[in-house]
């Protein structure tokens, strides 16, 4: 009998033990969420980011439905990212100037009356391809504006000690709505229309301008320092110049974003060519990428203090053109599914691990400003990289398209890890 009890007291010591750390775990994974106003964020994002995924799928769907042309998507894309290359380093200058938390109700509010627009021309079939493309500007030109100050405010709202924590919760909730976003969209695509995709995005702005609204922060960005934007932004860039670990990690980023994210663009033209589907089909192809990124986020909130993030970066950079390569021999949804599955980790690992690691590196003065020139080397390689494989899909296939990118990336990535430990290395 004590022998019995003895055990049972040991099991539950054992049992206890192992709960324990399994809570640990757990609170690590999502550290930032004990922060109100971090919390406020990410639940106000998620919902939004939802509502804007199901907007994209169903317009590149949409567009090409219009056109039946690989070449639109690119053009789409392009208008959609050419406001980075003309607006978003100076988006990084307002960022440092103004309260973050006011330009960003603002830049939501511009992206949510642009969605209802949409909606409208649609409903009343007087929507026209320029119209898109039109629409995709303005919304880049809102982005342009948003997107440094949106990396930069994730440094206001938990402390330093669960920033990388916080960064990594962004990356999974980004894409959590990019695993279940695409794959409603899709069903609703095909049973109502774009239209109602599109009045969805629209009302889930309401759910992260009205988070922000009553969010208590302190302070929000910086001061005007007395100097033009133009010699603010000058000397932005003149501090990256002298950062030459940033330099590195933003060039992998552009690289990737080029050669690799871009692959997302030919997917309606892949569901309906490739693999004989429908809206439905392109859904679960942008679903399945998500999976993988969602997969990868929360390895990297979890394990954000212990883990060797310059060797998964280089990691997640070298087997990006891999999985591409076998996406573009398979003609199968099953096969495509599993494989973005791999692409989507790949490319978190890569753009996550990056963000993170400058956002370590900066300067507070500059932060809002290199995040300018980090979201430009993300955001303004996508529009160019969109129009770049739009143009190789309409002259030689989708399939082809996608080889001759990952070929090109894998030469990098190879390039990458030859002098990684030649040049200045991205420290830990």
């Amino acid at each position: 009998m004590s022998d019995l009890l003895n055990k049972t007291g040991e099991r539950a010591i054992n049992n206890s033990a192992s709960k324990s750390a399994a809570e640990k775990r757990v609170s690590s994974t999502f550290a930032g969420l004990q922060h109100r106003n971090y919390k406020l964020w990410f639940i106000g994002q998620i919902i939004s980011l939802f509502g804007s995924w199901m907007q994209m799928t169903a317009q590149s769907f949409f567009i090409f439905e219009l056109t039946h042309s690989p070449a639109f998507l690119g053009f789409v894309g392009f208008a959609n990212g050419l406001p980075s290359w003309l607006f978003m380093m100076y988006g990084g200058v307002i960022a440092d100037r103004f309260s973050r938390k006011k330009i960003l109700i603002i830049t939501q509010s511009i992206m949510m009356v642009l969605a209802f627009i949409l909606a409208l021309l649609t409903f009343t079939k007087l929507v026209l391809p320029w119209h898109i493309i039109l629409l995709a500007f303005l919304l880049g030109i809102a982005n342009a504006f948003d997107a440094p100050a949106r990396q930069a405010f994730v440094n206001e709202l938990v402390p330093k000690e669960d920033l990388l924590n916080a960064i990594a919760l962004n990356s999974m909730m980004f894409h959590s709505a990019a695993a279940i976003g695409p794959a409603v969209a899709g069903v609703t695509y095909a049973v109502a229309g774009p239209a109602w995709c599109f009045i969805i995005n629209g009302l889930s702005f309401l759910a992260v301008i009205y988070n922000l609204y009553i969010m208590k922060i302190a302070s929000s960005g910086g001061k005007a320092s007395g100097k033009s934007a133009v010699h603010e932004l000058m000397d932005g860039i003149r501090y990256v110049r002298t950062q030459r670990k940033i330099q590195i990690i933003m060039g992998i980023v552009a690289f990737s974003t080029f050669f690799g994210l871009s692959v997302a663009t030919l997917f309606p033209d892949w569901a309906v060519k490739t693999l004989h589907g429908d809206s439905t089909t392109n859904g679960l192809l942008q679903a399945s990428r998500g999976v993988g990124a969602v997969i990868c986020s929360l390895a990297i909130a979890s394990y954000s203090k212990k883990m060797p993030r310059q060797k998964v970066l280089l990691t997640g950079l070298f087997s990006l053109p891999l999985f591409m390569i076998l996406f573009s021999f398979n003609s199968t949804l099953l096969l495509s599914a599993v494989i973005l599955v791999g692409i989507g980790a790949g490319i978190i690992a890569v753009n996550n691990l990056s963000n993170g690691l400058i956002q370590t590196l900066v300067s507070e003065e500059f932060r809002g400003r290199v995040m300018g020139i980090y979201s430009f080397s993300f955001f303004g390689f996508m529009p160019v990289g969109a129009l770049w494989i739009g143009m190789l899909a309409e002259h030689f296939g989708s399939p082809n398209a996608i080889l001759i990118n990952a070929g090109i990336l894998l030469i990098f990535s190879l390039i990458i890890f030859y002098f990684s430990n030649r040049t200045a290395k991205i420290k830990n």
